[in-house]
């Protein structure tokens, strides 16, 4: 035998280099900078969501007058410091009129939103799963969704914030009901349904265990598009005097009000369209931002 000496195999492993790593290591970044830097869109239009609720709900502690206060003597007046936004025709504060307005294009916004998933859910449940009530209740839907939106809310608003909200609802029911219908009749077809079917679990479970759950992501980001669009139905109602009543201050009726003077005094309509632009904007981008967290395949990062 010769007086080599023989190297073990830990010995061989700590003497092997160290070869690169092909994926450089994932870092997870915590925290609100984190959140931002993963979801901006979520991060963006949930700040400005948030800061026009905030505005609606605080708007008596913001510096604003009655907006219903009529002062004919000061018609027409330029934006200035002691009228911010200017004044109207009648002399009323547009400022107050434009953050009072944001309470009812947010409360019609979100009502409708809630109202109409939930119907939407329930009817798209049904017809997804139900087999033999599928072609009935679709077809109640195709002949709603033929009639136009803004034809059918005119036809059923009544001069009533309430009346506008469930005239919009109606007409937004069937796109959240086939969203819900598609997505059900793609779980139907999979195994954990069969397995659930062959084991002899009623419908209604397998409906709340199996298919709901996996609805809700979908759903929600259809229902921010749905709110979105609520606050510009009511405006063009307001506009064309079919939605709220001239009485309650809203960002339609202001529009309204103003497009007499636009060419003269363009502020009227200027404050109110800006505040609507913004506030669709930002449920538009909480929804796209909602979409993309919650669809994984669009998961570009973690």
């Amino acid at each position: 035998m010769t007086d080599t000496t023989l190297t073990t195999a830990p010995e061989l492993i700590s003497a092997a280099p160290e070869l690169p790593d092909l994926l450089p290591p994932v870092k997870l970044r915590g925290g609100i900078l984190g959140f931002v830097r993963r979801h901006p869109a979520i991060a963006v239009g949930g700040a400005l969501v948030l800061a026009m609720v905030l505005i609606a709900v605080f708007a008596p502690y913001l510096g604003t007058v009655d907006p219903t206060a009529l002062a004919p003597t000061r018609r027409t007046r330029e934006p200035s410091a002691l009228f911010w936004f200017g004044t109207d025709m009648l002399g009323r504060d547009i400022y107050s009129r434009v953050l009072y307005g944001a309470r009812v294009s947010l409360t019609v916004g979100f009502s409708v939103a809630l109202l109409a998933s939930l119907a939407g859910l329930i009817i798209g449940l049904v017809s997804g799963f139900v087999r033999w009530s599928d072609g009935i209740i679709m077809r109640v839907m195709d002949g709603m969704m033929s009639i136009p939106p803004i034809l059918l809310a005119m036809a059923l608003t009544r001069g009533s914030v309430g009346n506008v909200i469930i005239a919009i609802t109606i007409a937004e029911i069937p796109r959240v009901s086939r969203l819900v219908r598609s997505v059900v009749l793609s779980l139907r077809e999979q195994p954990y349904v069969d397995a659930a079917i062959a084991a002899g679990t009623r419908t209604p479970m397998i409906i709340l265990r199996h298919i709901l759950p996996n609805t809700v992501a979908p759903m929600t980001v259809q229902a921010t598009y749905v709110c979105a669009s609520a606050m510009i139905v009511e405006a063009i109602l307001s506009f064309i005097g079919a939605g709220t009543p001239p009485t309650i201050p809203s960002w339609g009726n202001i529009m309204a009000e103003g497009r007499a003077l636009w060419q003269v005094k363009p502020y009227i309509v200027f404050f109110p369209a800006v505040f609507l632009s913004v506030t669709v904007l930002a449920v538009n981008l909480l929804g796209d931002g909602l979409r993309d967290a919650l669809d994984p395949r669009l998961a570009k990062r973690l």
